[in-house]
């Protein structure tokens, strides 16, 4: 598998982790208190770190700062659109 290919699949799944962190408590933990979801946020977002930061890496081998930077905006976009047609219903 190509390092471009790695790279994106690895920028889907930390982007994936990331929009649930940032967007997900407000479906399920709407309920709880502010702090409860920050903190539940945080520790989901860990994950994406933890998959970002060697996705970054990895395709920094192959294409530029500025290709990265706009791979990982498309990723971005692609997702949270995804994430709000398909899990918020928006």
């Amino acid at each position: 598998m190509s390092t471009f290919i790695q790279t994106t699949l690895m920028l889907v799944v930390s982007n994936l982790f990331m929009t649930f962190a940032w967007y997900g408590h407000l479906k399920n933990l709407n309920h709880r208190a502010w702090y409860l979801a920050a903190l539940l946020s945080w520790g989901i977002a860990l994950f994406e770190y933890l998959v970002q930061v060697p996705a970054n890496r990895l395709g920094y081998t192959t294409i530029s700062l500025p290709q990265l930077t706009v791979l990982q905006e498309v990723v971005t976009l692609s997702v949270v659109v995804t994430f709000a047609l398909f899990y918020m219903g928006q």
